[in-house]
């Protein structure tokens, strides 16, 4: 077996013959390493058979059989449960909570369909069973290995062939056949690389953890996230109780879900209806306050949007936050300026988005302007009110995808009167609740106060 020396970038997986201070690819300085690569012998792809193309009509297409977690909303974002062979690598940032929701759900899942292999690089058997005693995980079937070496751990569920195998984190395994440290490139592209011929070739699904980087994407090559089926982002903040499961990439299922847990001393809970516990705490009849519904693949949630508008003391007023595009506040603050005539140029503004949630669809721009003119007028929004539309550079109110879905969800919670886009006043019939049809800011505004 061949080997040869490259020169890895950390960072992007860039490879080159000799060393170079920067990156060309990910234009990053220093870091490049020297590592040994194997020239031939490993593999990371699937062998197969060879089979004769077939014509499309031909091949079967039989649905995959999902096997439930036990946890709906983590089978809400994998498309309706675990699909055999597949490998889904969970990130997020360190302390998120993606070993506890690991180490529910095998639990759960043992108990329900068999064996379950969980391997940790970073903890021993001892301190997991500590962490899943507190949360209740006591599956007879569940079991626990303490081992960074990828030829043992191969070994261990070749023996066993459990139901399901979870490896945490990949960033800490490592293969005997490459010389270079754990979490480099080659022993993170190889690594995986073989964990993939282990859920394909046996039809084991595969859990793969991933440390993050400092801009929050998963650290090591960007081939690890193409090699696997499933990407899975845990998202939330520290001193918020809520953590928000994101799919970006599923090959068995919508991009579009989103899984809501609550972190608690137990462990982490789900959370049925996500928008009575965002708004369970929104204070009333104060002004800045507003309530806008937002789409998360087929589920709408209600949130709360809180605007602070305040005189500047600066030479550049501040333009602050939290959960929603800045680019986006400032644009909706120039029309505000020109299309309605509020002066907002020597005003502090700061909006944010309660319960941690961010808000990526242009539907909540008549909230965020309704918001930062009910705090510079101090004028209040009614407490049952809901606004939504898209708000165009000429003041005119857009319409939005979906409004019937979402105003059935404020409905339910006792909302009465919605404010929405005149173009989608067709397109809802909700009992029970006022339909205001708008096509400016500006009469949006009349309506609201």
């Amino acid at each position: 077996m061949k080997t040869k020396t490259v020169y890895a970038c950390q960072k992007c997986g860039y490879q080159s013959a000799k060393w170079l201070g920067r990156c060309p690819d990910c234009n990053s300085w220093n870091t490049l390493e020297e590592e040994l690569q194997l020239k031939t012998g490993l593999q990371s792809g699937v062998s197969s058979p060879d089979l004769p193309p077939l014509p499309i009509s031909q091949v079967g297409g039989e649905a995959e059989m999902r096997l439930p977690t036990g946890i709906s909303e983590f089978d809400r974002v994998l498309g309706g449960g675990l699909v055999a062979g597949s490998l889904v690598l969970i990130g997020g940032d360190p302390g998120i909570g993606k070993s506890t929701l690991l180490l529910q759900a095998t639990d759960h899942f043992a108990k329900a369909s068999g064996s379950v292999l969980y391997v940790s690089g970073e903890e021993s058997a001892r301190q997991i069973k500590l962490r899943g005693a507190r949360m209740g995980v006591n599956a007879s079937d569940l079991f626990i290995l303490a081992e960074t070496s990828l030829e043992k751990i191969l070994t261990h569920a070749q023996r066993m062939q459990p139901k399901a195998l979870v490896v945490d984190s990949i960033q800490t395994i490592f293969t005997s056949a490459l010389e270079s440290a754990p979490g480099s490139v080659s022993q993170v592209r190889e690594t995986a690389g073989r964990l993939m011929m282990l859920a394909k070739g046996s039809g084991i699904p595969v859990f793969l953890v991933g440390h993050v980087t400092k801009d929050g994407s998963i650290a090591g090559p960007r081939v690890l996230e193409h090699l696997v089926d499933t990407v899975l982002y845990f998202e939330g903040d520290s001193g918020h109780p809520f953590r928000i499961l994101r799919a970006v990439k599923n090959r068995f299922g919508s991009t579009n879900e989103i899984g809501v847990f609550e972190m608690k001393e137990g462990g982490l809970f789900e959370v049925k209806n996500p928008s009575e516990l965002f708004l369970s705490e929104r204070p009333l009849g104060v002004s800045g306050s507003v309530v806008v519904a937002t789409l998360e693949g087929s589920r709408p949630l209600l949130v709360e949007l809180q605007a602070l508008v305040t005189a500047s003391s600066l030479g550049v007023p501040r333009r602050t936050t939290i959960g929603v595009d800045h680019n986006r506040l400032s644009l909706l603050v120039a029309v505000l300026e020109k299309k309605v005539g509020l002066t907002l140029s020597g005003q502090d503004i700061f909006l944010n988005v309660a319960g941690g949630v961010k808000l990526n669809e242009p539907a909540a721009d008549l909230g965020m302007v309704t918001a930062v003119a009910s705090s510079h007028l101090d004028k209040t929004v009614d407490q049952h009110t809901l606004l939504l539309g898209e708000v165009g550079l000429a003041g005119e109110v857009r319409g939005i995808t979906q409004p019937e879905l979402r105003v059935k969800e404020a409905a339910k919670l006792g909302f009465s009167r919605c404010i929405l886009p005149a173009g989608n006043l067709k397109q809802v019939k909700a009992k029970g609740m006022e339909l205001i049809g708008v096509r400016s800011v500006e009469e949006t505004l009349e309506k609201a106060f």
